[in-house]
């Protein structure tokens, strides 16, 4: 059976193309006159109720965070852009954690878990409210793909915005941004940085609203979105403060009507070669390995299989091409001056790496947005040719093996090496390891295991960009390894491997390592390997006993019983988690 058009909910069999095919419900018949008075003091006039569509402005505005500090504003964008089509809109909004502020501490177990709230709190609001459309507005890491996760879910016509990448900080004349601080704070702890001058750098790097500025997780999944062909063309990489951002905005609004018109729903745009489009992007730019995890997760909302099998097969075809921080150069605002993603795309089209029939928000292919994009300036430095790479395969490599049966996911841009071999130390929390990396008890030579903070054992699969940016800051980044079950932040580098799955608090291989046992990471063998005879694995696996979880009630006790494995992209939802976990 063809599932494109299948939704979820009873009130969701209404032919796509309808316009009201939900709001009739709520708003039609002498029956619903109370449902009617509650929308009067919202300003609707009676005869709107028979003739306008309804049109949800799901924003993820918040003062927690920078990235979201300026959401309101262009959900009121979006909303007039509805207006404008004849349509009424209603503004809701959903919840936002601050992953630069929660970085390192107990309240980062909360992040991931915060992708699934905003879906749940999205897919209620709209499904409860009968929303014909949305436009999504999301800004920061997670309440992206919590966005697109929601849109897949409701099956509904749709576009997502995003809020846009901040603009660089500056300190004495050189271009700082977030993660410049976390590197600061291994640079201390080495000595090569006065207290003084650290302060100066953490109160100079965040100038204003939007996004972390370099290719990190939020302008990765802002261009993977774009490039699935759910958000308009070129909007990815517009600034977060900019006239563009604010006109994008109300396009969006507009751009849903046309969806109803026309009776495009989300998945008709999220086919399997949409997801390999955006894998492609994701390789071309050395995005974060979160792209990893949340594309997964859409595509299962979706239902589209996706698994880490296609990671590898796209990155073994597409170069990275990208010079932009974490291990680049530039800043997202530096590219975008030179014209952001629409240019890219038009290049990986041109060397037949993503598929132009792909249908997007805008009602037309992937290919007929291209169509009139020009060529970067030629002076420019920011995007590589093809004959020229930073990688001339993708930065993100699969590795199974003996620790990892089930996949775990690296980011090696090859400026780490692609091989290394050391002596664990091991560690059973990111605090713990931070510590002792950060007292110079870490040296060269050690594989750095930071385990039980995968999706289960954490519980919520927390960043380690405090330990990754120590080991940058004390200039280990070439001379020791990282691995782990918990993930990175997309400001992480060096040669880090996470995801390792399973996890240790399911009884993975990670959970029996002890100190001083030889592990390999071998990038060309996608492989990672635990130096031990097959035998001491499985007695030391027998004589394994799971930790006893710290938390009992409570969101993150309840995300726990919940949540699967990261190679599945740690979803809470669907007959899958049963079958993983039998």
């Amino acid at each position: 059976m063809d599932k494109t058009n299948q939704n979820p909910h009873p009130s969701q069999g209404q032919s796509s193309g309808c316009h009201r095919a939900y709001s009739r419900e709520l708003f039609e018949g002498a029956a619903r006159a109370p449902n009617r008075s509650m929308l009067y003091p919202l300003g609707f006039q009676k005869e709107e109720f028979d003739r306008k569509d309804l049109i949800g402005i799901a924003s993820t505005w918040s003062q927690v965070t920078p990235c979201n500090m300026h959401i309101d504003g262009l959900a009121r964008e979006a909303a007039a852009g509805a207006k404008e089509a004849n349509a009424k809109a209603l503004i809701f909004n959903t919840i936002t954690v601050s992953d630069g502020i929660s970085m390192g501490t107990e309240g980062m177990k909360y992040s991931l878990v915060s992708r699934e709230v905003i879906a749940d709190s999205i897919e209620t609001v709209a499904a409860a409210e009968g929303m014909d459309g949305l436009v999504a507005i999301g800004g920061c890491d997670k309440n992206m793909p919590g966005c697109l996760i929601a849109l897949a879910r409701l099956n509904r016509p749709s576009v997502f915005v995003y809020g846009g990448s901040i603009l660089p900080g500056c300190h004495h004349g050189k271009k700082i941004d977030i993660v410049s601080v976390f590197e600061a704070v291994g640079a201390q702890a080495k000595g090569d940085l006065s207290l003084e001058e650290m302060a100066s750098i953490e109160s100079h790097a965040i100038p204003g609203p939007g996004s972390c500025g370099g290719m990190y997780t939020a302008n990765t999944m802002a261009c993977a979105i774009e490039a699935l062909g759910m958000s308009l063309p070129g909007s990815s990489t517009e600034l977060a403060v900019s006239k563009e951002k604010l006109a994008g905005c109300r396009a969006a609004g507009m751009a849903v009507l046309q969806l109803i018109d026309r009776g495009i729903r989300p998945r008709d745009i999220l086919t399997r070669k949409a997801f390999e489009n955006a894998i492609a992007v994701v390789m071309a730019l050395g995005g974060s390995t979160n792209a990893v995890l949340h594309l997964l997760a859409i595509a299962h909302a979706a239902e589209v299989k996706l698994s880490l099998d296609d990671f590898r097969r796209i990155g073994k075809r597409v170069p990275v091409l990208a010079d932009l921080k974490p291990s680049g150069r530039f800043a997202v605002a530096d590219w975008t001056e030179i014209g952001g993603l629409p240019p890219l795309l038009r290049r990986l089209l041109g060397k037949g790496l993503l598929h132009g029939d792909c249908l997007t928000v805008s009602g037309a292919t992937l290919a007929e947005n291209l169509q009139t994009i020009t060529d970067y300036p030629a002076d420019q430095k920011i995007i590589l040719p093809f004959d020229q790479p930073i990688k001339p395969m993708g930065h993100i490599v699969i590795l199974r093996g003996n620790l990892a049966p089930l996949g775990a996911v690296a980011k090696l841009t090859g400026k780490e090496g692609l091989r290394f071999t050391g002596n664990a130390r091991v560690f059973d929390s990111e605090e713990a390891a931070l510590g002792n990396i950060l007292d110079g008890s870490v040296t060269k030579g050690d594989v750095i295991v930071i385990r039980y903070e995968g999706p289960q054992g954490g519980p919520g699969m927390r960043e380690m960009l405090s330990p990754t940016s120590a080991v940058m800051g004390r200039s280990l980044g070439k001379d020791v390894a990282l691995i782990t079950d918990g993930r990175f932040s997309g400001g992480s580098h060096g040669f880090v491997v996470g995801h390792i799955c399973p996890e240790a608090a399911a009884g993975g291989p990670l959970a029996i390592v002890q100190n001083g046992d030889l592990i390999t990471i071998d990038a060309e063998a996608e492989e990672i390997r635990l130096e031990l005879p097959d035998e001491e694995i499985a007695r030391r696996l027998k004589a394994w006993t799971p930790p006893p979880s710290r938390y009992s009630r409570g969101l993150l006790a309840k995300y726990r019983a919940q949540v699967g494995s990261a190679h599945l992209g740690a979803v809470t939802d669907g007959e899958s988690l049963n079958r993983e976990r039998r």
